[in-house]
């Protein structure tokens, strides 16, 4: 085995290239900390044999070696703490050959059939994928030769239940074959220098906590500027360093399942489309109200299936779903889906490592029960809460109790009727919001993991699920605070959440009054079963009395399901 990926590629040659020209940089920052230091030495000897006698000379002999002193004191803590900063290491689900012996299997016969280092490791992370990352730094928990340890292979959990096992070798094969750059010396070398500037830059911005970081922050402010004149002098170099490693990955995997992989990047793109369409419309309203899906991998699986059964985006699917799908590769899949699930709850909300009553797993079984219909009652809740706010008197049929009549009537009273809720109900949701993140927030508050704050916390082990497990922090990169949230969806106007409050308040009317249960789309996620089947088709009567004070539409739409306005709803 080769193992250096350098001779047969041009990428690699490229690659190691650009490695060494990272490398003399860093021997020029070395040559240019030493300098001074070697002036000294040299005024020094050159006065020890009486070349460079009197008063000039023995001054200018000193002010060399108190400046070399300050270069060197500065080039030592810029080098310490490129030496000690941790790098980057993505938030990932760890993967043990006990709990997947097959999928090891299958990557270590990929690696023999490219000629390249197996990976040392597996891991999952919840989006749509795969790459390889160095984690050999003892920050990251690797080993401390860092030279001979090969990275870890990061698959996309989406892939492991949307691929069939053939899709996912032709996939993994380019991104396995770019192990073989890390067996070559120099753009490893190239590369821990990088990562290092890199993280130094980090810690050099990150807050000051504790009473020594704060008062070195003027020598860290320093250090890391330093560090960031050398990282951005290396930044086309590494830019052009990576792409060649890419490049001689792609070549060398061009010769195993190319074909294959053509067809398994159609499935790539499809698999995008559904895990977004899962995450903002099913996972999301979920995460929001203190619970998260258990079963992603399995809930994409659906929702790519309906995806394809709807718009008929997979060629030859039936006989597709027939071929072994690569969750098989798992021991235990479902303990794999759950990890990967609570993982991407944590990073696409900020929700904690642990469950606790506030913060709980929920079944797809259990999900219209647990989550739409309590999202249906507590946004009615809300609607009603606002209407009190503004005065507006209950339904005169049935007393104080809350009625969808009352909605109705006060929306097709007035021209302005509707902008003044919607902007209260605005106001009210920011408000909640607010007052939620306060609690988060509060010293002695309901801020523990069992009170469903978001906050720092270890990705599920796969083998070791206890609670000492949850709480070993791999993301100590973030700190003490929350995950940095990452926005499924944009912020929403007055009109769009007022609609989304009286079409909750309909559908709880429709349960109440006609026999309708709560349901769960996978493409667009709460939804209204009457019959069974799914009504779709509530949104342009909302609209049309939100907007144009027209109740007609919506009408019609309540008879043919039959929900009475003047009864009783039940609310949050």
């Amino acid at each position: 085995m080769s193992g250096t990926g350098t001779g047969e590629e041009p990428g690699a040659r490229a690659a190691r290239a650009r490695a060494l020209a990272l490398l003399r940089i860093r021997g020029r920052a070395t040559a240019v900390a030493l300098l001074p230091a070697a002036l000294a030495v040299v005024l020094f000897a050159a006065g020890a044999r009486g070349f460079a006698d009197g008063g000039g000379w023995d001054a200018a002999r000193w002010a060399v070696a108190v400046c070399a002193v300050l270069v060197l004191l500065i080039a030592g803590a810029v080098a310490l703490a490129v030496v000690r900063a941790k790098p980057a290491v993505s938030p990932t689900v760890p993967l043990s050959e006990s709990a997947a012996p097959d999928l090891y299997r299958l990557v270590r016969e990929l690696a023999d059939r490219l000629d390249v280092p197996a990976p040392s490791a597996i891991a999952l992370t919840p989006d749509c994928d795969s790459w390889l990352e160095d984690r050999s730094h003892p920050a990251a928990g690797g080993p401390t030769r860092r030279v001979e340890a090969a990275p870890v292979l990061v698959i996309g959990s989406p892939f492991l239940w949307w691929m069939r096992v053939a899709e996912l070798r032709a996939l993994l094969a380019p991104v396995v074959a770019g192990t073989s750059a890390s067996a070559q010396s120099d753009i490893a070398a190239a590369r821990r220098f990088v990562r290092g500037l890199d993280g130094a830059v980090a810690d050099a911005a990150a807050p000051a906590r504790g009473p020594v970081r704060r008062a070195l922050r003027l020598p860290r402010v320093f250090v890391g500027r330093i560090a960031r004149i050398l990282l951005r002098s290396c930044r086309g170099h590494a830019a052009e360093m990576e792409r060649g490693v890419a490049a001689a990955a792609s070549s060398r995997a061009r010769e195993v399942d190319y074909g294959l992989r053509i067809v398994a990047q159609e499935q790539v793109g499809l698999a995008y489309a559904g895990w977004d369409r899962l995450l903002t419309r099913v996972a999301l309203p979920a995460w929001r109200m203190g619970r998260w899906p258990a079963q992603l991998g399995a809930g994409v699986v659906a929702a790519l299936t309906e995806l394809s059964r709807r718009d008929r985006l997979a060629e030859g699917y039936a006989s597709r779903l027939g071929e072994r799908p690569a969750c098989d590769l798992l021991e235990e899949p479902g303990a794999a889906d759950e990890a990967a699930s609570l993982l991407a709850a944590r990073l696409f909300h900020g929700g904690p490592a642990e469950t606790g009553p506030h913060w709980a797993p929920v079944d797809w079984q259990q999900y219209p029960d647990e989550v739409v219909d309590r999202k249906w009652r507590s946004e009615a809740a809300r609607l009603h809460r606002v209407l009190d706010a503004m005065g507006v008197p209950p339904a005169t049929a049935v007393g104080g109790v809350p009625t969808l009549a009352r909605v109705v009537e006060h929306l097709e009273a007035g021209e302005t009727g509707g902008e003044e809720l919607a902007a209260g109900i605005l106001a009210a949701v920011a408000r909640e919001e607010a007052e939620a993140q306060a609690r988060e927030t509060t010293p002695g508050g309901p801020s523990g993991p069992d009170a469903g704050v978001s906050g720092p916390g270890a990705p599920v082990s796969l083998g070791d699920r206890s609670a000492g497990a949850l709480g070993d922090d791999l993301l100590t990169l973030w700190g003490t605070d929350p995950l940095p949230l990452f926005p499924l969806q944009p912020p929403r106007t007055g009109t769009e959440l007022l609609a989304d409050h009286v079409a909750a308040m309909v559908c709880c009317a429709a349960v109440d009054t006609a026999g309708a249960a709560p349901g769960l789309d996978w493409l667009d996620g709460p939804a209204l079963l009457v019959d069974g089947e799914r009504r779709a088709d509530l949104g342009s009567p909302v609209l049309s009395l939100i907007e144009d004070g027209d109740a007609g539409p919506l009408r019609s739409w309540l008879a043919s399901v039959g929900v009475r306005t003047d009864k009783p709803v039940r609310l949050a």
